[in-house]
């Protein structure tokens, strides 16, 4: 059942606040450089929200209508991200676990989007995959979700693209501006609950 949409709430941080959330990251291991945080609607930027979700403390909650992330805290509180996801015929629903999480992480594609992509086969499991790295599509951070223990090959995970923050573009994984992600990576311990609800929901 999808969950309610949103009450709009004006972003609780000020442009000051904003600017360091999304500022140049020197100290990670491959630089990452500021993002035009003035061009990412305000409604998509991290922010403290009321949790609208019903779910648990401790609960990271897709919404694929609304494309916001949740993690849920103590008071009725939330901490809400905006997202890119999987165009139609690419989305995945249903509860699962955080299985474990990774700092700069190969890609390797499944071999099914190898089929539909050929150009990708360099990166193919077979190949090893792609090396980490800003033009990584994994970005920063990786959290793999696991469902009745096998793997989905579905992610949340960072992305350069911060213009697709909001849109349904990808193959069906949850991307993020890379300085959330990495922001949720420090909040969430592996084995955290998910559930991605919404119009694709099962």
């Amino acid at each position: 059942m999808p969950i309610r949409r949103p009450v709009e709430v004006a972003p609780v941080e000020l442009a000051s606040a904003a600017s360091e959330m999304y500022a140049a990251r020197p100290d990670e291991l491959f630089p990452l450089p500021a993002v035009p945080y003035q061009k990412i609607p305000a409604r998509f930027r991290r922010q403290w929200v009321d949790n609208p979700t019903g779910e648990r403390p401790g609960t990271l909650v897709v919404d694929t209508t609304n494309h916001f992330l949740y993690l849920t805290y103590e008071g009725g509180k939330a901490m809400r991200y905006g997202v890119g996801l999987g165009r139609a015929g690419f989305e995945w629903a249903g509860r699962g676990v955080i299985q474990y999480k990774r700092k700069w992480p190969r890609w390797t594609p499944p071999d099914e989007m190898v089929a539909r992509q050929p150009k990708l086969e360099p990166y193919s499991i077979a190949n090893g995959g792609m090396d980490a790295g800003l033009r990584n599509p994994l970005g920063a951070r990786a959290l793999y979700i696991f469902k009745d223990g096998e793997d989905t090959l579905y992610r949340i995970h960072g992305s350069p693209e911060w213009w697709t923050i909001g849109k349904s573009v990808s193959s069906g994984c949850v991307r993020m501006v890379n300085q959330d992600v990495v922001d949720l990576y420090d909040r969430v311990p592996n084995r955290t609950a998910i559930v991605v609800i919404g119009q694709a929901a099962v």
